[in-house]
């Protein structure tokens, strides 16, 4: 038989005795291909292959740079992460060519390894040295010459926050994108009146206002034809000012779907919003966020983000260069981790009484909120920020004097020591010096020597300041934790529990009995103390029900049956024939209440306003900033919640 004397001749022969011939397969020792395999893995993750002779399908020599710089262009998106090589036991020999079995492993972002197994074919050349033949596909079966592998997030389903019944808050609904389009805009300046105007007439109102101070600069720089957004506006606040919008010249409208909660104010700062990445967002946390993404900012969403946007499933795909070098995605996809849905958090809220909430704080231009607490077991039903969809949240963090509702805390305690009962005469002067300092009336009234329910329900400072000294010098402070207040409870959001004033002078004990002095609470923590009364015994508030806060903060003790009766009885006074009269004519079951006007500063003048209460199963807690009289504008707010949930 004629020897061939052609490298590319001897390939052919060979292969064609590897599919047809039974000759027999033998292992390489170390001086066979078995190096040549090593070698190449080796050089491959080094990106120095010198070491090794390549070449093509055809047995035409190629450069060992030409193979380093093409594994390179082939690595494409994943060439900073070498793979790990492994050759798969020895090299089988037939004749004068050989197969060995390598194992790739990429390491891909997300600690996602990638392996997958790939024949490297060789050819001995006339020198008798073991040369690799060097084809795209070595690196993987599906590369062609010119490819990249790229790497695409696939996104995973968000999970949502769920209402106390299980249902979805937040849920695809209609909205319609108003925008403009250069080119048919003939009057700019007039336009941006026209659109101005009727944002503003939209009720509830946008808070804070439509902002189209840069709309004329958009509008140059974007292309004729171009659709410049104004703002999105959900389909019911579109709808009440389609009639004034829809003809403006160079308008456009664009109708689409958000996830949203029902209303825009709804539960706004204890949900959060969902919004793109932001910068600081990829920044902080560059392996858990890529550009695009979606991302839970503030409130229930920022808090429990991790968990319900699931984990991103990753696919490596291929790449192929444009004419104009630019590169696209071909469809094929290689390898896929399937992304991990996002788990939902339940919560206590509940639609009915959060739109009550929102509703009877709709129109208060001033920082503001109102909680609502379910006394039978804690459930937090309601939490409303103000002005409008407000970002802070208040209700839950604010740290503030509470004012004369802390009268009911005082009332407890004093009920509790025996120092007075709601039918012991009590003398309310319109004034009361203690230790130096005078302590006055709102308004400058009194009263008298009346009975003790009458001071509480007309408010009497001058009463409790005299009467501060029988709590002792923490008693008050005794009497708050049996509330809650100062508690270690968590609810799964920031909140502050509250701070007593204890052991301070004189002058301190009786600022603390008309709740000044050093003593701050916040709205939920006056709200869980009212519940408490209106029960008998403190009951953790509680936001999330899955997955439930640790650790879980314990009931407190059963409350001193008497003096809770009595605290109740007066509190009832307060609506009927006292300060809290604004909610005499709810409908519904008897309301339960005491008002708050809290100094914070040294002029007595700046006050903020404050209602406590219940009604049937629902305690809640009102607070106004710099609001006034609690009798004159947190009542009246109590009262629209309350009329709204009936």
């Amino acid at each position: 038989m004629h020897r061939p004397r052609h490298p590319l001749s001897r390939l052919a022969a060979a292969t064609v005795g590897l599919l047809a011939s039974t000759t027999l397969v033998a292992c390489s020792g170390e001086d066979g291909p078995q190096r040549s395999v090593d070698a190449f893995l080796a050089g491959w993750h080094s990106g120095d292959l010198n070491a090794v002779g390549f070449v093509d399908p055809t047995g035409a020599k190629i450069a060992a740079a030409d193979v380093v710089r093409e594994i390179k262009t082939l690595s494409g998106e994943l060439v900073e992460t070498p793979p790990k090589l492994t050759r798969q036991g020895d090299p089988k020999v037939v004749q004068n060519t050989a197969t060995a079995t390598i194992r790739i492993e990429w390491a891909l972002p997300g600690e996602t390894s990638w392996a997958y197994d790939r024949p490297v074919r060789l050819a001995q050349g006339r020198d008798d040295e073991w040369q690799v033949i060097w084809e795209p596909s070595l690196v993987h079966e599906q590369l062609t010459s010119g490819d990249r592998l790229g790497l695409r997030r696939v996104p995973a389903a968000r999970a949502g926050v769920l209402d106390g019944a299980g249902e979805q808050l937040v849920t695809a609904r209609p909205v319609v994108r108003v925008g403009v389009q250069p080119n048919q805009v003939t009057d700019l300046k007039a336009l941006t009146r026209q659109l101005d105007s009727a944002f503003r007439a939209i009720k509830p109102a946008i808070t804070p206002p439509v902002d189209l101070s840069g709309l004329a600069k958009r509008v140059d720089e974007a292309q004729p034809t171009a659709f410049v957004e104004v703002v999105t506006l959900r389909d019911e606040a579109y709808r009440q000012i389609k009639p004034r919008i829809h003809g403006l010249s160079g308008t456009k409208f664009v109708t689409d779907e958000l996830d949203l909660a029902p209303t825009r104010e709804f539960a706004r700062a204890v949900l959060g919003t969902v919004d793109p990445a932001q910068a600081d967002d990829l920044a902080k946390f560059p392996d858990r966020y890529s550009p695009g993404d979606m991302v839970g900012h503030g409130g229930l969403q920022g808090r429990w983000d991790e968990r319900l946007r699931g984990v991103p499933g990753l696919s490596v795909i291929i790449k192929r260069p444009k004419q104009d070098g630019t590169l696209e995605a071909t469809g094929t996809e290689v390898f896929r981790r399937e992304p991990q849905a996002g788990e939902p958090v339940r919560s206590t809220l509940d639609v009915a009484t959060q739109k009550a909430a929102d509703q009877a704080l709709r129109g208060e231009r001033r920082r503001s909120a109102l909680v609502a607490v379910r006394i039978s077991d804690g459930a937090v039903l309601a939490a409303a920020n103000g002005p409008g969809a407000a970002g802070e949240n208040l209700a839950f963090t604010a740290q503030v004097p509470p004012g004369s509702t802390f009268k009911m805390v005082s009332a407890l305690g004093l009920v509790e020591r025996d120092a007075v009962t709601p039918d012991t005469t009590v003398d309310c002067p319109k004034t009361a010096t203690v230790d130096g300092r005078s302590f006055k009336n709102s308004d400058d009234f009194a009263l008298g020597k009346v009975p003790f329910r009458t001071i509480f329900a007309k408010s009497c400072n001058t009463a409790f300041a005299t009467l501060a000294p029988q709590l002792g010098p923490d008693g008050l402070a005794a009497t708050g934790r049996t509330l809650g207040l100062e508690g270690q409870w968590q609810v799964g959001l920031d909140a502050f529990t509250g701070k007593v004033s204890a052991n301070g002078g004189a002058t301190e004990q009786a600022a603390a009995a008309i709740g000044q002095g050093t003593t701050l609470v916040s709205p939920l923590a006056m709200a869980a103390a009212t519940a408490a009364v209106a029960k008998g015994g403190f009951i953790p508030p509680k936001l999330i029900l899955d997955p439930a806060p640790e650790p879980a903060a314990e009931p407190g003790p059963e409350l001193n049956p008497e003096a809770v009766a009595a605290v109740r009885a007066m509190m009832r006074e307060v609506v009927t024939s006292g300060t809290g009269s604004a909610l005499r004519n709810v409908p519904g079951e008897p309301v339960h209440g005491k008002t708050g006007t809290a100094e914070y500063d040294d002029n007595p003048k700046n006050t903020h306003a404050w209602f406590v209460g219940w009604q049937g199963d629902i305690a809640f807690a009102v607070f106004v900033e710099q609001g006034g009289s609690g009798s004159g504008t947190a009542a009246p707010i109590a009262a629209r919640f309350l009329r709204a949930l009936s």
